[in-house]
């Protein structure tokens, strides 16, 4: 196994040793939702490598490593997972383009926490590319394929499920039917429009920017806070608000929403949770935006 592989492979299993992340009577958990490589340079956008590197570093084919793990929130009333992983529909080709150095593990870790796939009764998406809602639908041991979480009720912005369903150019090579087509067919899914408390202690808030529907996830208890901004915010390393993606569809709404939502959960010392970061779980940012306190995983 190739030295870097080997050292993802290990951050991957030490994300189940890591304690999960209090926020007064809820707790956060990060699964394992499938690891792979991307491009520094898109992940980065106009930022230039000289000092993008300098926060995560690339290997000769200009890519970095980055996780797809969902969040398990629990809460006193209810278990919620936020986004899905890539799941197990990959075909070779698909893991060999995306170079997937760690599968998805989701439902061992779910078993590892005491829980069954079908104790979880919301998944929220805060948006729906390939990575993160590739584990909404699963294949099953006979190769039919299946909600994953078969009970919970599926909640995605109103705007973002028109756009799954009639996407536009650039937007056909992330909205994969394979990871939708059995979602619409359930009777689970909930569309929201806007602001939303899903449950005591968990709300969303539409915010543009990465996709037309792209949400983000508010934690609230006892006072005490976390927030949850996706694609907004994906990994430690891109807390300057200017520094966007090359994925994002509307890069200038991002810099608006990040400056906005990063002034106001700062004020509150919140955490930002995070999805592709493979060593930083949350952390919180100064009144400059820089990380001053990170929860991470295991060394």
């Amino acid at each position: 196994m190739p030295a870097q592989q080997g050292l993802l492979t290990k951050r991957s299993e030490q994300r189940m040793t890591k304690k999960s992340l209090t926020i007064g009577r809820i707790t956060i958990s990060w699964l394992r939702g499938g690891d792979f490589r991307l491009d520094g340079g898109t992940m980065f956008g106009p930022v230039p490598k000289i000092l993008w590197e300098q926060r995560i570093q690339a290997t000769a084919d200009n890519t970095i490593p980055m996780v797809n793990d969902p969040l398990l929130i629990r809460t006193p009333e209810h278990n919620i997972i936020v986004d899905s992983g890539l799941g197990n529909k990959l075909t070779a080709k698909q893991e060999t383009l995306f170079q997937v150095t760690s599968p998805w593990k989701v439902i061992e870790d779910l078993a590892a926490l005491g829980l069954r796939r079908e104790d979880i009764d919301l998944v929220i998406l805060t948006h729906f590319d390939f990575d993160h809602g590739g584990g909404v639908v699963m294949q099953n041991k006979r190769g039919q394929l299946e909600l994953t979480f078969p009970k919970a009720q599926h909640l995605i912005q109103k705007s973002e499920w028109e756009d799954v369903l009639a996407p536009c150019r650039r937007a056909q090579s992330t909205y994969w039917p394979i990871n939708f087509e059995t979602l619409a067919a359930s009777g689970q899914l909930k569309l929201i429009t806007g602001d939303k408390t899903v449950c005591p202690g968990v709300s969303v808030r539409h915010s543009g920017g990465h996709t037309r529907g792209h949400q983000v996830v508010e934690i609230a208890s006892e006072g005490q806070l976390a927030v949850h901004m996706g694609d907004l915010f994906p990994t430690a390393a891109h807390s300057n608000p200017l520094w966007v993606m090359a994925y994002d569809n509307f890069p200038l709404s991002v810099i608006e929403q990040k400056e906005q939502l990063m002034a106001e959960y700062r004020a509150k010392n919140a955490w930002f949770t995070f999805y592709h970061d493979p060593q930083v779980l949350a952390c919180r940012l100064d009144e400059r935006n820089r990380v001053r306190e990170q929860w991470v995983t295991a060394s």
